[in-house]
């Protein structure tokens, strides 16, 4: 049970294909339920109206696990926190649907939660914490981006992809080599059995900015000619390509993140979304932060990717702010990262 002054909030995620709910009491994950599918598996791809369907399945007992869990009812909640977007529409209507309904029958508010300032803020979920100003390199299959933070609500995107984000890099160039989706985590295990000893393009963006769709264009454009020369290329060399591709893909990010810590001389540096938890991509950020003196954070696996925790961690600060919403909120997948 809690106590009569506790913050408590129920927090949902559905933007994508996962369905999250977590109880964030106070400054605790009291608890953090997450159902995934598998059917997309069978596209390969995100299928849209196949996710929200799952949503609907999934919804109700994932929020009734995360409120046992937590070993608190809904009457001793305080508000219902959920995403808005970016993201689905139609998953993120599931989510939003059932969070106003909840709040409505409870009497209580409801926070609307931007996906990608939830990514950013899981770093305070556990400690270490890290201070302001920090940059976040935020990568995940929809977003990659670098982001300046200087308080819970004051961000600024200082560089992005301006096509591919880095988890579709993964995706796609697993999708050329067969693999089945989602193909990043594939790759990052094959990778550590492999060298990288094949060579890609590095798209040239001015400034922060990222680009994947040449890269992308030059793996596939490589298998093809490979294969015309030997059906089995693929197969033999499976573990090198994927160590060749991972390797490529993570360069292109660290530099890009190393010449705004240069640029900006902030050396307090974080990781988040979905492909932070690409071991490749951690181990080579923990290599540049000894040698460069960088104060690296890297939230725990569970928080990496889509999960209700980060939507609770980022809602407590708005409710502290009294940043509520109102019955008439609504999913918007575009939702500008400033606004």
């Amino acid at each position: 049970m809690t106590k009569l002054n506790d913050i408590n909030i129920l927090a949902i995620e559905s933007s994508c294909d996962d369905t999250s709910a977590a109880v964030y009491t106070n400054e605790i994950i009291k608890s953090n339920i997450t159902a995934s599918q598998l059917d997309h598996s069978l596209y390969g791809g995100v299928v849209p109206e196949v996710a929200s369907r799952q949503h609907d399945i999934h919804i109700t007992m994932v929020v009734d696990e995360a409120l046992k869990k937590a070993d608190i009812t809904t009457s001793e909640l305080s508000a219902v926190a959920v995403t808005k977007g970016p993201g689905l529409i139609g998953s993120l209507h599931v989510g939003v649907s059932f969070a106003k309904g909840l709040a409505l029958s409870l009497g209580i508010p409801i926070i609307a939660v931007h996906h990608m300032h939830a990514h950013i803020l899981s770093h305070f979920i556990d400690e270490p914490k890290p201070k302001f100003p920090f940059l976040c390199l935020t990568v995940s299959g929809g977003h990659t981006q670098i982001v300046r933070v200087d308080s819970y609500k004051d961000m600024t995107i200082l560089g992005e992809t301006i096509d591919d984000a880095a988890g579709e890099a993964f995706d796609k160039s697993g999708k050329i080599l067969g693999l089945p989706y989602p193909a990043g985590p594939i790759i990052d295990k094959n990778a550590h059995l492999g060298m990288a000893k094949y060579k890609f393009a590095k798209p040239h963006v001015a400034g922060y900015n990222f680009s994947f769709s040449g890269f992308k264009t030059s793996v596939l454009y490589f298998i093809q000619d490979r294969i015309k020369e030997d059906a089995n290329f693929v197969k033999a060399n499976l573990n090198d390509i994927c160590a060749s591709i991972q390797e490529g893909i993570i360069q292109i990010l660290i530099e890009k993140l190393s010449q705004a810590i240069n640029d900006t001389g902030i050396k307090s540096v974080a990781i988040a979304g979905g492909v932070s938890a690409n071991k490749g991509l951690r181990n080579q950020l923990a290599e540049q932060a000894e040698q460069n003196g960088w104060e690296l954070f890297i939230p725990d696996f569970q928080y990496c990717t889509d999960n209700a925790g980060m939507i609770g961690m980022a809602a407590y600060f708005k409710y502290l702010d009294g940043k509520f919403d109102s019955q008439v909120l609504s999913a918007e997948p575009r939702w500008p990262f400033i606004h």
